[in-house]
């Protein structure tokens, strides 16, 4: 069984919050917009997107507009990225149920969402802690014969975190 890899990013800088506008219709600024176009494309060239890859996106405006980013960089369709309602201000045990059941036939995974929900989530399934800013990248490889489904508390390693 292949090596499975989870990238879990971010999303890029968007604008602040206010009384005018719901949280989750904000929207990507254009220096989130320019930084998430710079990381997508560092991943780009270390990345390669098959069939066996997933985007899976928070349903909020500026998790799916960094999703479109990186599909663009990375030569990924739009609609084919899995938007799920579930990581809008989850708790990382609501993401992992959503990675747990991601099909056996992917390989490669980038899931786009929200902190503070990504950055426990990292710690969770790493033991390590991370602080994710806006469009970075937690790069976590899975153990040799594991696939989504196994993911669990301590069960991967941190490879690196793309800033």
């Amino acid at each position: 069984m292949p090596t499975r890899t989870l990238y879990i990013i971010r999303h890029a800088k968007a604008e602040e919050p206010s009384f005018a506008k719901k949280d989750f219709t904000r929207n990507l600024i254009t220096k989130g917009k320019e930084r998430a176009q710079r990381v997508a494309l560092e991943l780009a060239g270390k990345l390669r997107i098959d069939e066996q890859t997933l985007f899976i996106s928070s349903t909020a405006n500026r998790a799916v507009q960094t999703a479109y980013i990186f599909a663009d960089a990375l030569g990924y369709a739009h609609k084919s990225i899995q938007l799920e309602s579930d990581i809008y201000e989850a708790h990382p045990h609501d993401i992992l149920r959503v990675i747990n059941a991601i099909p056996t036939h992917i390989e490669t995974v980038l899931l786009f969402g929200h902190n503070p929900g990504l950055s426990d989530l990292v710690y969770y399934l790493t033991d390590r802690s991370v602080e994710l800013k806006t469009s970075n990248v937690a790069v976590i490889e899975l153990p040799a014969n594991f696939d989504f489904a196994h993911l669990s508390a301590n069960s991967s390693d941190l490879i690196k975190v793309i800033e």
